[in-house]
């Protein structure tokens, strides 16, 4: 069995950090993640969110692996999870519902209010076990763990980048240029990619008027080197301008 726990701060409000993280499929850091429906929600009358989801995704076979053994790459996840609106703490735990006997990866995520006012911490554990026979066992959870540490950095990079697209159409929505904005998709929808969601509307009237650089319509790029998510986030620099907000 392999353990792994992690703490990481993010520099956002617990309410945001929460928004974030249940929006965070789909996302171009999770192209593993096939699909996210939600099986049931319910408020409790002391103002905690429960939610249950079902989610697919598609992993990777190692080559040294027998030949056989796993018919198929995709895997079902279970996600269950509580939000404490009053206490401010978000308690999840993830579990995969086949491929037990090979590797079963059981995770819990914590998101809580930082020691400084306005971050949110992030408490990450996650068990990794494999009952697999042959000798096998230990390479299949050593695989596993690594594979885990490599996901969870891809996962922070997936939760900031829509931190920043949230800010972004936050500093839009100041604008009334910008509605009917485009709905959001839904969870239950099947994505192999990311598609990037147009950001302005051409119902408005008074859009035309407003003057736009192509990087406003660049919601996301590949990354390079050690560049980050919000690297690649526009700035409507037209937004600052308070005469643009009454056009």
């Amino acid at each position: 069995m392999k353990l792994f726990k992690q703490m990481h701060t993010y520099d956002e409000a617990w309410p945001t950090v929460t928004l974030a993280f249940f929006l965070r499929y789909p996302n171009p850091y999770a192209s593993h993640v096939l699909s996210c429906d939600v099986l049931s929600r319910v408020l409790t009358p002391h103002g905690t969110l429960l939610t249950t989801r079902l989610i697919l995704k598609r992993g990777a076979i190692p080559k040294w692996m027998p030949k056989g053994i796993v018919s198929r790459a995709e895997s079902w996840i279970i996600e269950e999870s509580e939000v404490d609106t009053v206490g401010k703490v978000v308690r999840c735990s993830t579990q995969n519902l086949d491929h037990v006997k090979i590797l079963s990866v059981r995770e819990s995520v914590v998101l809580k209010e930082g020691s400084h006012s306005g971050q949110t911490a992030q408490i990450t554990e996650a068990r990794v076990v494999s009952n697999f026979g042959w000798g096998l066992a230990r390479r299949i959870e050593r695989y596993g763990h690594e594979k885990f540490q490599r996901n969870i950095e891809r996962s922070r990079a997936g939760i900031s980048l829509v931190l920043s697209l949230l800010h972004q159409s936050r500093l839009r929505a100041l604008s009334y240029d910008n509605y009917p904005m485009d709905p959001v998709s839904n969870t239950g929808t099947v994505f192999d990619s990311f598609r990037p969601r147009a950001i302005h509307s051409s119902a408005s009237p008074r859009a035309s008027n407003v003057d736009r650089t192509d990087t406003d319509r660049d919601v996301v790029a590949p990354l390079h080197g050690n560049e980050t998510p919000h690297d690649h986030v526009p700035s409507p620099k037209w937004c600052w301008n308070p005469r643009n907000w009454f056009r």
